[in-house]
């Protein structure tokens, strides 16, 4: 599994992404519905959109991801924990 989920509320969850993951599970991808992503702690991973350059995801960054855009995240060291608020 990629990373572990905690629902709390029908829109709200953390997602927590292990240090153990492969870096070819971390593919491109699309999400159905808009988000807002918040890092709960500081980590040396990044975050990509498409034809953007990565971006470091460091505590109370905030970002917005638009629905069917394509993103991914780069593995770093340590667990990557985030807040993902669907809209």
């Amino acid at each position: 599994m990629v990373y572990s989920q905690e629902n709390i509320t029908d829109n709200k969850f953390k997602r927590v992404f292990s240090s153990e993951v492969s870096e070819k599970e971390l593919v491109w991808h699309r999400d159905k519905e808009n988000r807002i992503v918040e890092v709960l702690e500081d980590t040396d991973w990044y975050f990509q959109m498409d034809n953007e350059l990565p971006t470091p995801l460091k505590k109370g960054v905030k970002f917005e991801i638009p629905k069917e855009t394509f993103h991914r995240v780069i593995k770093g060291s340590g667990d990557l924990k985030i807040l993902i608020e669907e809209y």
